[in-house]
């Protein structure tokens, strides 16, 4: 049993890294979660004299 614990070890670390990867591939991006600003200067100065 002394020689099969290092490839356990071995096992539950691809294990791990094999479930992180899984839960990064069903979390696609998100904008709605990170910061978003306005319109820029550039789109202010192009829609100047344009009314809603």
């Amino acid at each position: 049993m002394l020689a099969m614990q290092p490839l356990l070890r071995h096992l539950t670390e691809i294990v791990i890294h094999w479930h992180r990867l899984v839960d990064l591939a069903r979390n696609p991006y998100r904008p709605e979660l990170h910061y978003m600003r306005g319109p820029g200067p550039k789109w202010h100065a192009k829609h100047q004299g344009r009314s809603a």
